[in-house]
């Protein structure tokens, strides 16, 4: 299945995307994909309403704004430096075990909102990444039962303001939670739709230029490692997010680094998961 959230920003409704691009309102049957959802077994109760064919289900008018695939999660777990390639790039040491920070919820945002360039940023760069959602809770869980815990994956955007993120004490997270610096979408593709995470090709162009271009099988830790290692730090809820990393050709490792500015176009996409696509706008903040 692939399930969407349509609507304005913060009012959005839950949807699906049925196999013949027919996107249907599920709001009358489920109130939101969120932790109560996953917790609750609601993604076996949508399967069975769409294999039902949807009754009551209105079609929702593919104008409408398509919103993050699920509600505000609890958080969003990022792994730094795991792709050999955009470990080189970045310099330092190669990590021996995954770089785990967070980005803040209030981040979070659509595939297709404009990323807002934050009040003093100067240095804005871009990092597609597959992202994946906990559908069951996970707590020092063991790798051979990791996928298990996830509810399905999706397109994500990890944007940075380099210079918060490098020149400010060293702190990531600073970097990494500006408003709008968390996109995902356009949907999230259930667990059982992706026979292997780490066979995805992923790439990010930049006003139609190709910069990254790869594979998830290039992770130095798996999607299924990394969900074991994370739930042995912290206990992961449903709904959830973890983006596994991001692969080389971001601004930063160019000679010179080519930053975003406003009015560029970033496009990010992965093989099967659909394709976020947003302008770069400046902040109006006085």
């Amino acid at each position: 299945m692939r399930l969407i959230r349509f609507g304005d920003s913060g009012r959005e409704e839950p949807g699906v995307l049925l196999p013949d691009g027919r996107r249907v309102d599920a709001s009358g049957e489920f109130h939101d994909y969120d932790e109560g959802f996953f917790a609750s077994g609601g993604l076996e109760g949508l399967a069975e309403w769409v294999a039902d064919g949807c009754p009551g289900g209105a079609l929702i008018d593919t104008a409408a704004r398509l919103g993050p695939p699920v509600n505000r999660p609890s958080k969003i777990v990022c792994v730094g430096k795991n792709y050999l390639d955009h470990a080189k790039e970045m310099g330092g040491e190669i990590p021996s075990e995954p770089v785990l920070f967070m980005k803040a919820s209030s981040a979070w945002s659509g595939p297709h909102d404009d990323v807002i360039i934050p009040r003093g940023g100067t240095k804005m760069d871009y990092e597609v990444e597959l992202a994946l959602v906990i559908g069951r809770t996970a707590s020092c869980i063991d790798e051979r039962e990791a996928l298990d815990h996830v509810a399905g994956y999706s397109v994500f955007c990890d944007y940075s303001e380099r210079s918060f993120q490098l020149e400010t004490g060293g702190q990531w997270t600073k970097g990494k939670s500006a408003d709008s610096f968390a996109p995902m979408g356009p949907w999230l593709v259930t667990g059982d739709e992706v026979t292997d995470p780490q066979k995805l090709r992923l790439w990010c162009k930049v006003n139609g230029e190709l910069r990254q271009n790869s594979w998830t099988g290039d992770m130095m830790c798996s999607v299924r490692q990394l969900v074991a290692y994370i739930s042995r730090f912290m206990t992961l809820l449903p709904g959830d997010v973890v983006a596994t990393g991001t692969p080389a050709g971001v601004a930063l490792g160019m000679t010179p680094p080519r930053y975003l500015q406003a009015g560029d176009f970033v496009e990010c996409g992965i093989e099967g998961l659909g394709e976020l696509a947003q302008r770069v706008v400046a902040n109006h903040v006085t």
